[in-house]
């Protein structure tokens, strides 16, 4: 696919993954909403299989291959989400994966991937090295690399989650995200444009790790240097097809600090008894840190994910 999805295409794509994943709960909380002074109804992409967004990318990615390119199997290279997500797409299509891996990441996740049947490939934890140990696997394995976010059929694929959400809750005037590479808020600002335009999209994303912001802000694809956060799933920064769709469809960015990604993670895990991780609460973060801006609207808050290590919790 090589020009931005149309709304076609997002149809298509939540048709063919419609067999693969769970079509998470909508859950709401009257706490929150009286904290916040907003109504809102949060979209459980913790809910998701591998406990994440991500399982919707991949899945499209995967289902969306010519069949000669799946028998040579797919490859990627992801500490975390995007991992597990390829190799249990890949597992339910009967294909094979390989997944290069920092030796950094989190033991559960290497754990769970190899549980999915992929292969793992693990190399120093430094962009180049993932690069050059992944470009290594798909020259000696004719494997095709799908890209954590910065592929169509992956952004097809995360536009699903706001396409339920807007299906299952009416006249919403805000839909909320975070943002690290940019696949879950660039699919969501497609899915809103084609089917409910007057909706505005908003990031939060930690001023840590605030390349998205910089490129928002500044017009041209800023990289994410030395970024330090405690929400790990956004470390990554934007691609030029992420970029593109957020710069032309997204209404704004916030950034928010460590303190506020922890209170709302911990207001989340209190007030509603969910689990989610990190960088899930970057968004409900900056609803909090500007509440007048969102007060008595109707937002939606997509939850993108819910693993977290259990012994190392912030609070």
């Amino acid at each position: 696919m090589h020009s931005i999805p149309n709304l076609s295409t997002l149809q298509q794509a939540a048709q063919r993954i419609a067999p693969f994943i769970h079509r998470t709960p909508v859950l709401t909380c009257r706490g929150l909403d009286a904290l916040s002074g907003a109504r809102l109804f949060f979209k459980c992409e913790n809910f998701q299989k591998v406990g994440a967004f991500k399982m919707r990318g991949a899945t499209n990615a995967v289902l969306s291959l010519p069949e000669a390119e799946k028998q040579k199997g797919v490859a990627t290279h992801s500490s975390g989400n995007h991992a597990q997500a390829v190799a249990l797409a890949a597992k339910v299509n009967g294909i094979q994966a390989w997944i290069v891996m920092p030796e950094t990441a989190p033991a559960v996740k290497k754990a769970a991937v190899l549980g999915y049947g992929a292969e793992v490939i693990m190399c120093k934890p430094t962009l180049q090295a993932r690069e050059e140990t992944l470009a290594q696997v798909v020259a000696q394995t004719g494997a095709h690399f799908i890209h954590p976010y910065n592929d169509y059929r992956v952004i097809a694929g995360q536009a699903t989650a706001s396409m339920e959400l807007m299906e299952e809750v009416n006249e919403l005037d805000v839909i909320m995200t975070p943002v690290g590479g940019g696949g879950l808020l660039s699919g969501t600002a497609l899915a809103v444009h084609y089917l409910a335009p007057h909706i505005s999209v908003i990031a939060g994303e930690p001023r840590g790790a605030d390349d998205a912001w910089q490129s928002f802000t500044s017009g041209k694809l800023v990289p994410s240097l030395k970024p330090n956060t405690i929400a790990d799933g956004l470390l990554t920064s934007l691609g030029e097809k992420t970029f593109g769709i957020i710069r032309q469809y997204v209404q704004d960015i916030i950034r928010v600090e460590e303190e506020e990604i922890k209170a709302a993670m911990r207001l989340v895990w209190e007030r509603m008894k969910v689990i989610i991780e990190p960088s899930s609460a970057v968004p409900f973060a900056a609803l909090l840190q500007q509440k007048q801006r969102f007060a008595g609207k109707k937002v939606g808050i997509i939850f993108s994910g819910g693993n977290v290590d259990l012994g190392k919790l912030p609070f």
